[in-house]
This record gives C-alpha cells, structure tokens and sequence, in this order.
C-alpha cells in the first residue's frame, strides 16, 4: 500500500471543504479547518491515526474485531419547545444508527448489485447510555433550555458556558448534541484526533431521527453520516473533483451528489466508473442512502484496534446501569413460526427484567403498543399474507424502563406459501443460520429477491453438497466460503441445482439462491438442502462405492489475496497465499465489465506474487479478480495517476 503524504492529504481535503454541496449541508471540513488552526498538534495526531488505520488493514486486523458496542448520550439544547424533541424521536435516530451500522436497514435491498459484493455490517452498534459520568442512573438524554437562538460549527453548543451542554467523557461516551443549527447547516462532527473537550457529533433538530422530522433528510441519515465522519470517514467524493476518500472499495466520484440520481450515475472521472450515490458518505436525500462499505468498515475498525483512538470506548460501562436502577435494551430479536396470519415475536432476555413492552406494526405504519409481557416471546395474529411487519421491544425492570431495540422486520407468507419462507436475507451479512441435513422451503418472491443461507461443517463432517430441488421456476444456487465463491450450479430451467465440494477446509459456509434473469414465484416454494459427509461426495451425489476425488480448489488465504497499491499507477502487485501447488488466473475489467488484462499464472505452495503492468490502461475503477476452479474473489482497483 502507497504511504501517503498525509500533509498533502489534508491540505487537499481543506481546499475542496466547499465543493458544490449542493442540498445537504455538512460542516465537517469547516470544523477541521478551524481546529487545525486553533490546534496545532492535531495535524500531526491525525497523521499517526492515519498510520495506524493503513497499518490495521495491511494486518487485516478486521477479520479478527468482535462488535463493538459504544454508549452514547444526546445533549438537547433547545430554545423553542419545537426545538425539545420527545424521548421518541431521539430513540428512534438510536434505532436508525443499530439499522445502517449492522446493516439491518429495511432499504439495504435496494443497494445495485454491482455494489453488493462490498457492502458491511459494520459490526458497531449504539446503546443509550444508562450509567452517567458520576456512576449514576440516566435515560441518556441531557436537556437544556438556552437563550441562544441557534448555533453554528463554532462549537458553543458543546459548552454550558456559551449556551450548550458540557461534554461527558468521550472515552465512555459518543456525544451527540441536538440543536438550532443556523446557516442551513444539518450537522457537523470532529474527526478522530480533534480535541477530548469538544468530540462528538452535532445534528439539526429538525433531521433528527425519522419521527417528525423534516423531509428529504427526514429518515435519520444525517447521524448516520455524522457519525460516520467521527469514525474516521471522509465524504465519498474526497472534498475534491474526483478526489480520494481514502477507501479503496469506494468508487471514485466527480463530487458531491443531492437528491436522488438515477441509477447508474456515471462519474465524470476518468474511466468513468459508477458512483455509489447510495452511499452513506455521499449528500443525497436520506432515503436514497443505504450502503456502508467494506473499506469504510475497515477504516472504522481501525479506531477500536490495539492502540486505536477511539479504543477506550471498549471498555465503557456508560451502558451496564447501576445497581438499584436502569434497564438493559433487549437484543436478538428475530420472527419464527410465520405463516400467512401468525407470526412468534422472539428476543433475548434482560437481567432484572420484570417486564418487557412490545411495540408492532405494518412496515412504515403507526406502531401500537402490547405492555406486561413476562415471557421473551410474543404470538402476533390476524396478521395479511405476503405483508411486511416491523417489532421492536423495551424492557422493564421494576419502575425502570429500558430503551427501545432496533427494529427487527419479517414477510408473512403468501398464501398456499411456504412453512418459512427464510425471509428477509438478501445479502450475505444477514444470511440465516439452518441447519444440515434438513431439507427447507424458502421463496424468491420477487423478481430482486436472493435467499441467503449460512452453515459450518465440521472436523469429522468436512464434504459438502447442496441441493436445489422443487423448483417453480429456473432457480440457481452458488456456494461461498465466507465471502469467496467455491462453486456454482446453473442447470436450465426447472432442472435440479447440486453443488459438491469435497474439501478439507473446516470453515463457515454460504449458500445463494436466486432466480436465472430474474425468474420467481411469490406462491410456490423451492426445496434445499445441505447435506455434510465425513466421505467424499461422488458426482452423482451418493457416498457408496467407488469415489471419483474432485479436484479441491487451492485455498486462498485471509479475504482471497492481496491488493497493493491501491490507487495504482503504473504496476499493482497481487499477493496470493495458498497451500498447494496449482494455476490461478488474474483478470482484470473495466467498469464497464470489460476485459483489459488477464494472466494464467502457476502458484506453489506459500506466498505468491503476481506483478500486472497498468502502463496503457486509461485510469478509472476496475475489479481485480483471482480465480482457481469454482473458487474466485474479486476486490476493486483504483489506477490514479
């Protein structure tokens, strides 16, 4: 990876801060121009966090961070009584932040395939604090009624002093501070580096949250993209003409995007690849946003790795409430036993719980209420075939009440459907967990519509095949070891789908199932079936008599190979590592999914690297992509010159 001159970056970034905003409006760079001169050693911390964030991913430290967790406070500080929003509304930006961070958002099907291979459960998630500075117990929520009529990215806001609320330790907490924003602003945030009195995020009462809020920003997504720049992320188009966000899985943008571009939306950059508009970092209207990346995660990690700037929030107990007071948020929540009308309500328990209060509703409609519920369960009737639900749960301990969870969705099934149509799980990060030698009923009810299945094999169970049977339509299957593909079955028609991978990797496994050209039925269901064997699959499926080996593609290791550098320009080197001798192939297409370069190349066993000459090829995104067998990853190139 190229080590970048990092004062040359942030200069760069400074002098592109006003770059066409178009409608949204963040003040981000005007806040890191201001501190970088009112401090004169942040410059050289954020150079070291910048370090320690290349350094992380080249150690591909991601695969290994467990979910972090981090308390957060909401300082309203409000003038007009308009201005002092409910409990409500500042839960529900709560439960949008869980939504876009986990990927869990009810719009993440509308990502364009292009993007999906890409596209992060970013493993971080937010809970209201319950436990104060002082040890004491709190809903989370400060409140302060000021003479200042509204505020600007002066940061007076984050002072009792001049107006606002004081600050709570940013190692325990994200600070999130709700006001009057003057000069059309919606929201502001201070990057990792910045200083401890005035971190935090600061929103626009009237975008806050997703319940009386003011349309186009009116679905929470202007926190989602403050909070993204106070994990260390940049707006996507870099705060320059084509400039570097420094994501390497982001496509480069000419600049700044407003409203709702028609998809797909070509950059003007050279090679002219497609702009994920979608993107959290980009300034389109809020519900056009539904994408966070796996570069963007990546750089988020970062900050809660060993000796990350933001790693002392790991060991927080701003949401372990005191003793004698608060109440936990209830996790896990999931929908069983669907059927057209019916559907069992499942979360996990509380400590000190006495109650829980559950909240239902249609998708999008008013939520009413259940409350005194003892158990962790809940039967919903009288509900409609093929309709979408949304439940969210609270618990109580005694006089307590607990914030709300994020907002678990399910379909009931259509009618003359199936036991469990398995949905939603349309991307990988949300594939859902069944078990093996059982066969399953699902649907593709829709024409976008992809089932997404997750299973482990075994030590003594190591072979697997996958079988697509009862087809209503012409369906195909593909199966992936974690994120790379390791076989694929595209028979026509309504012909059965079979998968064998007779492999000695012990690992967790994905299985794909969508229609050919879009093909689906909303009514009939298809059959599956992952079967594991401690011997070798033969081709016709069986395990008796003679066992014909199937090859066993080479494994590569870590998240497929390596890619560096990333921008490139004239050469990029691919670092494969595998454990065996074999031949892979190295392609690489444009955009626009044309083919520039491609090499057969023999690997042996260890570490390989394969050297592509970029020198000719006219710069622009491409997609890089390793292939042995069934066995391919793909990854996304940067040439910049």
């Amino acid at each position: 990876m190229v080590r970048l001159n990092l004062i040359v970056l942030f200069m760069a970034l400074l002098a592109g801060a006003t770059v066409n905003a178009q409608q949204r409006t963040c003040g981000v760079m005007e806040v890191l121009d201001r501190q970088l001169q009112e401090d004169p050693g942040m410059l050289q911390r954020m150079q070291d966090i910048e370090r320690h964030t290349e350094q992380f991913i080249e150690n591909g430290a991601v695969r290994e961070r467990v979910l972090v967790t981090i308390p957060v406070v909401v300082h309203v500080v409000w003038n007009i009584s308009a201005q002092n929003l409910s409990d409500a509304e500042i839960l529900s930006q709560i439960a949008v932040l869980n939504e876009d961070f986990r990927r869990q958002n009810a719009d993440a099907n509308e990502t364009p395939a292009l993007f999906l291979p890409v596209a992060a459960d970013c493993e971080i998630q937010f809970c209201m604090a319950t436990r104060d500075p002082n040890g004491n117990a709190t809903n989370g929520i400060v409140r302060r009624q000021t003479a200042v009529t509204s505020f600007s990215t002066n940061d007076n806001v984050k002072f009792y002093s001049s107006g606002g609320s004081d600050i709570w330790n940013r190692d325990k907490y994200l600070n999130i501070w709700v006001c009057d924003l003057g000069g059309g602003l919606l929201g502001y945030a201070q990057f990792p580096g910045g200083s401890a009195n005035t971190d935090g995020v600061v929103c626009d009462f009237a975008y806050f949250g997703r319940l009386n809020s003011t349309y186009p920003y009116n679905e929470g997504r202007t926190a989602t993209h403050e909070v993204g720049h106070w994990l260390n992320l940049r707006h996507i188009w870099g705060d320059a003409t084509c400039g570097n966000d420094q994501v390497s899985d982001t496509p480069v943008h000419n600049t700044s995007n407003g409203g709702c571009p028609t998809y797909p939306h070509a950059s003007t950059c050279s090679g002219r690849p497609t702009e994920m508009t979608m993107n959290y970092m980009d300034y389109t209207y809020d519900g056009c946003m539904n994408i966070y990346t796996q570069g963007q995660k990546s750089r988020m990690q970062a900050l809660f790795g060993s000796g990350g700037a933001r790693v002392a929030l790991l060991t927080s107990d701003g949401c372990q409430p005191p003793n004698g007071g608060g109440c936990g948020t209830p996790s896990g929540l999931n929908a069983t036993n669907i059927t057209q009308t019916s559907a069992t309500l499942n979360w996990g328990v509380v400590s000190g719980a006495t109650s829980y209060n559950v909240d239902f509703r249609q998708t999008g409609g008013n939520w009413t209420t259940t409350s005194g519920i003892t158990g962790n369960s809940a039967n919903a009737t009288g509900l409609t075939a093929n309709t979408g639900y949304e439940f969210r749960v609270q618990a109580v301990c005694g006089s307590n009440n607990g914030t709300y969870s994020s907002i678990a969705t399910f379909t009931t099934l259509a009618s003359g459907g199936c036991t469990d149509p398995y949905e939603t799980n349309e991307t990988s990060g949300t594939a859902k967990v069944i078990p093996v030698n059982t066969n399953l009923n699902a649907l593709i009810s829709t024409a976008t519509d992809k089932d997404w299945f997750q299973f482990n094999n075994t030590s003594s169970q190591r072979r697997i095949k996958v079988d697509l049977t009862t087809l209503p339509a012409d369906y195909d299957v593909r199966l992936y070891r974690n994120t790379t593909q390791v076989g694929i079955s595209q028979n026509g028609g309504t012909q059965n789908e079979q998968i064998i991978l007779n492999t000695n990797n012990v690992n967790t496994y994905r299985v794909q199932v969508y229609g050919y050209q879009g093909a689906f039925n909303a009514s009939q269901c298809y059959t599956l079936r992952v079967s594991l064997s401690g011997s070798n699959w033969r081709e016709d499926g069986t395990t008796d008599g003679e066992v014909t080996e199937l090859e066993i593609p080479v494994i590569l290791e870590s998240d497929g190979f390596i890619l560096f550098p990333n921008p490139a320009q004239d050469e990029v080197y691919v670092d494969v590592i595998t454990q065996a001798d074999n031949e892979v192939q190295v392609a690489l297409f444009d955009a626009a999914g044309r083919l520039s370069l491609q090499r057969n190349q023999a690997i042996s066993k260890g570490d390989n690297r394969i050297t592509l000459n970029l020198a000719g090829l006219p710069d622009g995104l491409y997609m890089v992509q390793v292939q042995n067998g069934d066995q391919m990853t793909v990854k996304k190139l940067v040439v910049q010159r």
